[in-house]
């Protein structure tokens, strides 16, 4: 992984978005058609999601993409 405290960043975003929305992981998963265990996986870092995966989830989060990987403290991640 090229960017590890970037994709740790997006991670922890991702799952702030996702409990201000109420969602499990299941849900979100469901919602956004892939497996739990990639959503698990993007917000605990051990993977860095794909574009499609991230537009998957901006559909199931129902915001813009520009807000899915807008991440506060990215600019100082790794």
């Amino acid at each position: 992984m090229k960017n590890p405290g970037g994709v740790k960043a997006f991670g922890e975003h991702l799952r702030r978005l996702r409990e201000q929305r109420g969602m499990s992981q299941v849900e979100l998963a469901d919602y956004a058609n892939v497996s739990n265990v990639t959503v698990h996986r993007i917000e605990t870092a051990q993977f860095a999601a794909t574009i499609d995966v991230l537009l998957s989830l901006t559909k199931a989060l129902q915001i813009p993409l520009h807000e899915l990987v807008k991440v506060p403290g990215m600019e100082e991640a790794d």
